[in-house]
């Protein structure tokens, strides 16, 4: 089975942020989704639990973030391809994103980021298969 990963995010307006990431093309499980919560399905193996701030609180004793102003984490999803990583930032900043610095370039990589409507930061990349190297433990096991 493979690891699943759940990001779990503060937003300050439940609603307005599923209309964003729908605009994104991605879907929310009903099946864990409520008034104060949303289970946004990026992939088979990646969810974004998008919590309202009273339902976050019920997890943390912390304060939360601004992410306006302090960078709690930052994303990094893959993309396809090249034109699948503007697409994709393209669709945020229409939607209402940040795109808070220039696209970088590096040949093999290619990288955008956005902050969405929380301010919470989204990097998008493409990596050119061919600069993917065998792990370490998969070499050794090939051996």
């Amino acid at each position: 089975m493979s690891t699943m990963v759940f990001l779990n995010l503060p937003v300050a307006d439940l609603p307005r942020s599923m209309r964003f990431f729908e605009t994104l093309g991605w879907t929310f499980n009903p099946q864990f989704t409520d008034d104060t919560a949303a289970c946004l399905v990026i992939s088979d193996t990646i969810y974004a639990m998008l919590l309202t701030h009273e339902k976050f609180r019920q997890f943390t004793d912390k304060a939360i973030a601004d992410s306006r102003t302090t960078v709690e984490v930052m994303t990094c999803l893959s993309a396809e391809s090249r034109e699948k990583v503007d697409a994709l930032v393209d669709t945020a900043v229409k939607a209402g994103a940040a795109e808070p610095r220039p696209a970088s370039d590096y040949g093999f990589m290619y990288y955008r980021a956005f902050d969405d409507l929380d301010g919470h930061t989204w990097e998008i990349m493409w990596m050119d298969p061919a600069h993917v190297q065998t792990a370490p433990a998969e070499a050794g096991a090939a051996a």
